[in-house]
């Protein structure tokens, strides 16, 4: 079961990320989707703000991987620089996929192959001539994603 969430501002897609952060688990996998400008890193900081981090969290396109403490770790990668999955081996992603932390990976189409199979894919898309609307897809990849979507779908419902 997919979930669609539709954001009206930056804010509102932060906010949507702290919503995220408070069904994450250790050793989930978040695999981020969008063009330029999608609101990846923004959702991202949001999920940060979810699991208790404080600091600055921004997109680690040069470093590659940045990693924050909170309620759990956050391993927060940027794979646009790579060439493909052959240069994630160097990185040691297995550590983090299979790790005690939540790994969130921006462009994560980019290295596809070596991906869990298990993970919530989330697409997010802006609009032509309204740039703040962003759609938020997610699509759950195994039973424990499944599970987390229709947690979030119920605190949706909530008003949360």
């Amino acid at each position: 079961m997919a979930l669609v969430w539709r954001t009206r501002s930056a804010g509102e897609t932060e906010e949507f990320g702290r919503l995220l952060a408070t069904v994450l688990l250790p050793g989930d996998v978040l695999c981020l989707h969008g063009d330029l400008g999608a609101g990846k890193t923004v959702l991202a900081r949001g999920i940060a703000r979810g699991l208790g981090i404080t600091g600055p969290v921004t997109s680690p396109t040069f470093t590659l991987i940045n990693e924050y403490s909170g309620r759990l770790p956050l391993y927060h990668m940027d794979v646009y620089r790579l060439d493909g999955p052959g240069d994630m081996a160097d990185l040691g992603y297995e550590e983090y996929f299979y790790g005690d932390g939540v790994t969130l990976v921006e462009w994560a189409g980019r290295i596809e192959e070596v991906l869990p199979s298990e993970r919530l894919d989330i697409y997010l898309k802006g609009f032509p001539g309204e740039p703040e609307l962003r759609e938020i897809l997610l699509i759950p990849r195994g039973k424990r994603y499944e599970e987390l979507v229709k947690e979030l779908s119920a605190l949706a419902r909530a008003g949360y």
